[in-house]
């Protein structure tokens, strides 16, 4: 499992306290995208006052998502960006005026650096972290249609194998929203074998306003999806290598497809959408 507090290693890519750019072909066809990929808490904010057990948890990042999201780059050579800062700080895959954009508590676990944040304290966390991740994902996409192929998002999280005393029975889900397109296909592929047992829209319901995918896929009309591996799967070298094996041939059918590089409005299950 990942230690705590880990620092993402030195890159060639743009890296600052909030994000990462891992470098990769802007006429790829694909933007990677890691909202929780960090547990990394800045010494001002003092550990929000939690043991630092706490950010060895699924409360304070994806356990396994920045190595899995680092490989496919490298092997797709396609744009990464990830987050540097524990979603504990603010999530950044949360809309800025979401009541659970700062989370007093998570999971069972009292955050005491958030219990009393107020206003001000909010709104300085979404300069210093939620904005510039945002700003960069937006910059990154940008770069993909001036190279001439407006990308797919392919969004990576993972989910814990247990929740609430109740075993999850799915290796992996696909999110989604209102637009079937890598959703559907993805389903198809990860379905074919038969090791597997895949989640449409499992552990959670894609569909949320104001999130990553909402924000620059829905709003944008690009093709996407999120992916939540079970992070049992992905805890290890040997897990995340297993997982990059299986994604990789998908991903690059799904870049090689014309039909994936023409941005379509569908709207979204939140209710209606206006285009970015």
């Amino acid at each position: 499992m990942t230690p705590v507090h880990t620092t993402p290693s030195a890159a060639s890519g743009t890296r600052t306290d909030a994000f990462e750019i891992v470098p990769g072909d802007a006429a790829a066809g694909l933007v990677l995208v890691a909202d929780h990929a960090s547990n990394h808490i800045p010494a001002d904010l003092a550990d929000l006052g939690l043991p630092r057990s706490e950010f060895a948890r699924h409360i304070a990042y994806d356990i396994g998502v920045e190595p899995l999201t680092r490989e496919l780059a490298v092997r797709l050579g396609a744009p990464a960006v990830l987050t540097r800062f524990s979603r504990l700080i603010i999530d950044p895959n949360r809309g800025d005026d979401d009541p659970t954009l700062v989370m007093r508590l998570s999971d069972g676990a009292v955050v005491p650096g958030n219990a009393r944040l107020d206003a001000a304290g909010r709104d300085a966390r979404i300069e210093r972290f939620w904005r510039p991740y945002d700003a960069a994902l937006t910059a990154t996409i940008d770069a993909a249609f001036a190279a001439g192929r407006p990308p797919i998002l392919f969004s990576l999280h993972s989910f814990t194998p247990i929740w609430r005393g109740v075993p999850r029975p799915w290796h992996c889900g696909v999110l989604w929203d209102a637009d079937p397109r890598l959703p559907e296909f993805l389903l198809a592929r990860l379905r074919a074998d038969p090791a597997l047992v895949v989640g449409d829209n499992e552990p959670y319901d894609g569909a949320l306003e104001g999130d990553t995918m909402y924000r620059h896929g829905t709003r944008r009309g690009l093709v996407h999806a999120i992916l939540e591996v079970r992070q049992d799967l992905i805890g290890d070298a040997v897990g995340v290598v297993a997982w990059a094996d299986r994604l990789e041939p998908i991903l690059h059918e799904a870049m090689a497809r014309a039909d994936f590089a023409e941005p379509r409005l569908f709207g979204s299950r939140c209710g209606p959408v206006t285009s970015a």
